[in-house]
């Protein structure tokens, strides 16, 4: 019935196979049981227009209150979904909008993140009898158990009142079997288990100095990370002219001058022979660094790696690794990157320009000895330019100031830390623009002296191996005199 379901919905579910995955993998690969679920899932998706839902669809005094956020990570990655339950008065008047507003929420991560789980950090801390409200602790349920299936990893039930004992007895049997196991019960002491004290309030024993406030919606947090020609002023009023100016001075240590000018590498056929056989004996150092590698195919670029960036440990020495952007279109684009972790990365370039067909390489390194954590994420922006338009910083700064939101293309990355190189990775070694081409005849010294390391270690391990024997040999033969001895004597 065309009238039953948003057609938005019907046409989504008929091309996005995640999306049909999701359901199915909730229903354990049960098809009728998930065309039930599909069934009560769009009806209440068109009931409550969640495809039309904006700002403007939620009371400005809601969005004000802090209720319900989106803000930090917990120690897997995931997005920490926050309910500040002593925010919420049992109302059937703003039930209706605080569903809205758990909806507008979920949608607006389900489209950012399509498939990506959340933890749901319920903060029951100074909350009384009046905060009880278990029509609104079912809708929350639901929407993870038939609206946005596959979308839960994990409930932290902070600070619970024993009032509260007897009310999540029945939300455990809402939530089935399964899912219990979800349900995290924890206190000051428990809660950092699952979050780390950087994204935890000063009440939970964290030291996240983060302030709920409206306008604007909280977003993902991502800011401008350190890099060759400093903050976006504009953006980050806080980075002083002082800090933008150290910030310029600091190069990445790996790279020489000559290098550098090749990893924003623009096509221009105007070039002249010299300088094209110049940069392709550079290029040929990065290539000899690069691994095949999953690509998100956006409509304005192309990114790589599509979803994660591998960086290697302090042990394995490869602390770099690239993002490789190319330009799909026929104008200049404009790409900017931000982090969630500005004082933790060197980014290289972080606000320039493409040329149409271009590609550019943007070499990401932790700074100042910090670690990389999952909790660690990137942005990545890009608009369209105009041709007549500059590419200088001050054109950008102004580009960015005026470009619509809805013609800025974003996708996100998260980060990784692996012991050894990934084969689906670019990572840099530190010394891999220093490296020295090797001769044929250095090769082969170098295979003979391995080979002949590796006979010398055989015939020690031979040696161990008859002495072992020769000792066994000897404990046996002393054994059987002693027994023998032993015999004599009686």
């Amino acid at each position: 019935k065309s009238d039953k379901y948003d057609p938005r919905d019907v046409e989504k579910l008929q091309q996005d196979d995640n999306w049909v995955e999701s359901y199915l993998h909730w229903r354990h690969d049960n098809v009728d049981e998930t065309l039930k679920m599909l069934d009560e899932s769009f009806q209440w998706r068109k009931e409550i227009s969640v495809n039309d839902l904006n700002e403007s669809s939620i009371p400005r005094w809601l969005l004000e209150m802090g209720l319900i956020y989106l803000h930090g990570y917990d120690k897997e990655g995931n997005k920490l979904f926050w309910i500040r339950v002593k925010y919420h008065t049992k109302d059937q008047k703003t039930i209706p909008d605080k569903k809205k507003l758990i909806a507008f929420w979920l949608e607006r991560y389900a489209k950012r993140e399509n498939g990506k789980p959340v933890t749901v950090m319920f903060d029951l801390s100074e909350t009384g009898i009046n905060s009880i409200d278990m029509d609104f602790v079912r809708f929350i349920i639901n929407c993870f158990k038939v609206y946005y299936p596959k979308y839960l990893s994990k409930i932290v039930i902070f600070d619970m009142p024993w009032l509260m004992n007897a009310a999540f007895k029945i939300v455990k049997t809402w939530l089935g079997p399964e899912a219990v196991s979800l349900l995290k019960f924890t206190s000051k002491n428990e809660v950092q288990d699952y979050v780390s004290v950087e994204y935890l309030p000063p009440h939970m024993g964290g030291t996240d100095p983060f302030k709920y406030s409206y306008p604007p919606l909280v977003d993902d947090d991502f800011q401008t990370p350190l890099c060759e020609n400093g903050p976006i002023t504009s953006e980050d009023e806080t980075s002083s002219k002082e800090d933008i100016e150290s910030d310029g001075k600091e190069t990445l240590e790996t790279i020489s001058n000559e290098e550098q000018t090749t990893l924003l590498k623009k096509t221009n056929p105007t070039e002249s022979t010299s300088k094209a056989e110049e940069n392709e004996k550079v290029d040929s150092k990065i290539k000899a660094f690069k691994k095949p590698l999953s690509v998100f195919k956006g409509p304005l670029l192309h990114i790589s790696p599509a979803e994660e960036l591998y960086f290697g440990s302090t042990e394995s020495g490869e602390k770099k690794t690239l993002i490789v952007l190319t330009n799909v279109t026929k104008n200049i684009v404009a790409f900017k990157v931000r982090t969630t972790a500005p004082e933790k990365y060197r980014v290289k370039p972080s606000n320039s320009s493409c040329d149409p067909g271009a590609s550019v390489d943007i070499v990401v390194s932790p700074h100042g000895g910090l670690t990389v954590s999952a909790q660690d994420r990137f942005l990545i922006m890009a608009a369209e330019m105009e041709q007549s338009s500059g590419t200088g910083p001050a054109e950008l700064t102004q580009f960015w100031k005026e470009v619509p939101r809805n013609k800025v293309m974003e996708h996100r990355l998260r980060c990784h830390t692996v012991e050894n190189s990934k084969p689906n990775t670019l990572t840099l070694k530190d010394n891999a623009f220093n490296m020295s081409d090797k001769t044929g005849e250095d090769i082969y010294l170098q295979l003979n002296r391995l080979l002949e390391s590796n006979r010398k270690l055989e015939d020690q391990v031979q040696h161990c191996i008859w002495f072992q024997q020769l000792l066994l040999s000897l404990t046996v033969l002393l054994l059987a005199f002693v027994i023998s001895f032993y015999y004599f004597l009686s």
